[in-house]
């Protein structure tokens, strides 16, 4: 037998060290499978083999119950399903309990995006409100002009950036390398910027605060947080918003899905395709808002 709380931290650790996965996405299976962990604990299911379909459906019921909505809850019973599989493969158990449950329906929620025109504002607002305009121009060209994660921009190696050839070579998720074009006007930007950072490619990072210092996630949530707020009212206004508004406008102009999707880095095309709808539904408001017959 092995316990409930040592087979967690193993699936954990395979995570982490054998999948590699990036530190947030570890971060999120830690919080969803120590929740459920530690209701096994008090419902004194102690071991991985005292774990029952009907227990982890008692365990969804409580969610539900707490007033946690579809997406996080299918998003803990994805967590608690690959720790079973992982289980199962193992042989810590004969029968994999969560083979037969079901993920809760979901509602696709499409995301917030802004205006190409908005882009512009916000470098004017930046010129004139920005102690560093040159850095902060940089970061959002890069997360919209090149639709980057935001992970994968405080990541991005001072080597892997490619003026000449107007690309980036970037490091997505699970170590999948990509490579994505630079446009005219990123490279404009980025230009910029390397003319105020002259040792750049001496360093290891390509965006570095003036000190030197290494520009982390948080940071950037903050820095595009504090702008977008002055030109949009989205709720979300997080970096992803960015990205989203990039693969939106390339599919608005005519790009093709299957570029578009090796841009992005997904893996499979269906998560590109949430980006057509948010293009029709643009369609169908502009025609509600100006067609004489809707």
């Amino acid at each position: 037998m092995i316990s409930i709380a040592k087979i967690v931290d193993q699936y954990l650790d395979e995570l982490e060290f054998v999948r590699r996965y990036s530190s947030l996405t570890v971060e999120a299976y830690r919080g969803d499978l120590f929740a459920f962990r530690d209701f096994s604990i008090s419902c004194s299911k102690l071991n991985i083999e005292d774990i029952t379909e009907k227990f982890i459906k008692s365990f969804l019921l409580k969610l539900s119950q707490s007033g946690l909505d579809k997406n996080s809850i299918s998003r803990k019973l994805s967590a608690v399903r690959g720790l079973f599989k992982y289980a199962f493969q193992n042989n810590y158990i004969e029968m994999d309990p969560t083979s037969v449950l079901t993920n809760p329906r979901l509602s696709r929620k499409l995301p917030g995006i802004i205006s190409a025109d908005s882009i512009d504002m916000l470098y004017k607002i930046i010129d004139l409100k920005d102690d560093e305009p040159f850095l902060t121009k940089a970061i959002i060209e890069v997360l919209y002009g090149c639709a980057l994660r935001r992970s994968e921009l405080c990541n991005l190696l001072s080597i892997d950036v490619d003026l000449n050839s107007q690309t980036l070579r970037v490091i997505g998720k699970g170590d999948s390398t990509r490579i994505v074009p630079i446009g005219n006007k990123s490279k404009q930007i980025l230009e910029k910027y390397i003319i105020q950072r002259p040792n750049i490619f001496t360093e290891k990072y390509f965006f570095t605060t003036i000190d030197g210092k290494r520009i982390y996630p948080q940071m950037i949530y903050r820095l595009v947080r504090k702008y977008l707020s002055q030109i949009t009212d989205i709720k979300k206004q997080s970096p992803h918003i960015l990205r989203h508004s990039a693969a939106t406008h390339m599919l608005d102009n005519g790009a093709d899905i299957f570029a578009v999707k090796e841009i992005l880095g997904h893996k499979n095309l269906s998560t590109t395709q949430i980006y057509t709808h948010v293009s029709i539904e643009r369609l169908k408001s502009t025609y509600k808002k100006s067609h004489p017959k809707s």
